[in-house]
């Protein structure tokens, strides 16, 4: 094994991020320009952290982030005078991904609840209704495809070769009578990425709408969804948004707006309001009259946001954006690319594409967890873990030591 430090920095070349704001106890003045691996955002970590595609750590920014909010929460004298504008977070998540504006974005608590609105505003389960979908799609998403057809709809899988889903499959399988083609950005599966354009332009000639689960792209990958095209996009936020668990975003094109039916009826997402049943309201003759937002919010909002998240997201998203997702990505290939290769060296059956750049390496392992567990455990090393299937994910804070201790550790395959 020749994967060395040195030689991953020799093979890809070193990247100087942007200029980032480094967040303390109060906004501070921005520090020079970090290089990548950026390690001093982050904890001292006591592992070998390669699973941020499971979950990504915190950085010390985020952390600042909920201290205040948490300080202005609890009325501390010196903490806070004002709230961190939650609207001002939809807006950068909407420059993240290039959306029109923050009024196609909503928040939702997670990527399937996105997944969830969409299909429900698209009135699905509808009998006869044909959908398009993929099994490099979250699997968690499988089931709910299932669903629709146990209920009434056609569904059409497209199956992957050679670790792709072909646009060619694609093609054959949208037809004009199709209502829905839902596919992931970037497979969880093994980091397969569509051309997301390309998909959507099919479905756009067939009248079609077209959702991506984008939690494996957002924050590591270009997304850009006025080029695409694409009609919704959801994701969380707890893996390279580098936020946490209960808050993410789901993206609604403004004209793919007027095509849902309304079928959630949150508080949130209402923008006037008149009640006639309390003392000295003004009189009518319903209970209230009231009108929802033109907008994604007014669409899909519930009820109140998970704030902490949205405080850290604050921040995360500001070092994301200062970094630029172009220069996370290149890093990311610098430890990625090599490594598919020492993989193969070593007998593993590497399911990733080895033109996909993105920050994802799986591989098939018959008996994967029984095999590997008590070696990664023991070297203190986390990656993803399944019963037949492996998966390492980076992030900006890796380097070429991480991934020459992890080849070390799980040896020939």
């Amino acid at each position: 094994m020749n994967l060395t430090r040195r030689n991953l920095v020799l093979t890809a070349g070193a990247l100087t991020a942007a200029s980032v704001a480094r967040v303390d106890a109060e906004p501070s003045v921005a520090a020079p320009p970090f290089a990548l691996p950026d390690k001093s955002s982050f904890a001292a970590f006591d592992l070998t952290y390669l699973d941020s595609g499971s979950q990504h750590p915190m950085s010390n920014q985020a952390r600042n982030g909920i201290a205040r909010y948490l300080a202005h929460h609890a009325f501390e004298p010196n903490g806070p005078k004002s709230h961190f504008d939650e609207d001002g977070v939809r807006a950068k998540f909407a420059r993240l991904i290039n959306a029109a504006s923050a009024d196609e974005i909503a928040f939702v608590q997670s990527t399937t609840a996105g997944e969830q609105l969409v299909v429900r505003g698209l009135g699905l389960p509808e009998a006869g209704a044909h959908i398009v979908t993929d099994t490099l799609h979250f699997f968690g998403s499988l089931p709910l495809y299932e669903e629709m057809a146990r209920q009434g709809c056609e569904v059409t899988w497209v199956k992957p070769v050679d670790g792709r889903i072909r646009l060619s499959d694609m093609k054959a399988a949208i037809r004009k009578d199709t209502k829905l083609v839902s596919l992931s950005h970037v497979s969880t599966i093994n980091g397969f990425e569509h051309d997301v354009k390309a998909v959507c332009d099919i479905a756009h000639a067939n009248g079609a709408l077209v959702y991506a689960d984008s939690i494996h792209a957002a924050g590591c990958v270009p997304v850009d969804v006025q080029a695409s095209g694409v009609d919704f996009a959801s994701c969380a936020s707890y893996k390279w948004l580098m936020g946490d668990f209960g808050l993410g975003f789901l993206y609604a094109r403004k004209d793919a707006q007027a095509r849902l039916r309304r079928a959630e009826y949150g508080y949130e997402g209402i923008s006037t309001f008149a009640p006639h049943v309390y003392p000295f309201d003004s009189p009518g003759d319903t209970i209230a009259d009231y009108a929802y937002a033109d907008s994604a919010e007014g669409h899909f909002a519930h009820g109140t946001t998970a704030f902490a998240v949205a405080a850290q997201l604050d921040q995360s998203l500001d070092y994301i954006m200062g970094l630029g997702v172009p220069a996370i990505q290149a890093h990311a290939q610098t430890l990625i690319a090599p490594l598919k290769k020492e993989l193969k060296k070593l007998g593993y059956m590497v399911m990733s594409p080895d033109d996909a750049a993105t920050p994802h390496v799986a591989c098939a392992l018959e008996n994967a967890r029984e095999k590997l567990d008590k070696k990664l455990a023991d070297a203190n090393i986390r990656i993803t873990l399944s019963k037949n299937r492996f998966r390492v994910t980076t992030s900006v804070f890796n380097d070429g030591g991480d991934i020459e201790r992890f080849l070390s550790v799980i040896g020939r395959a």
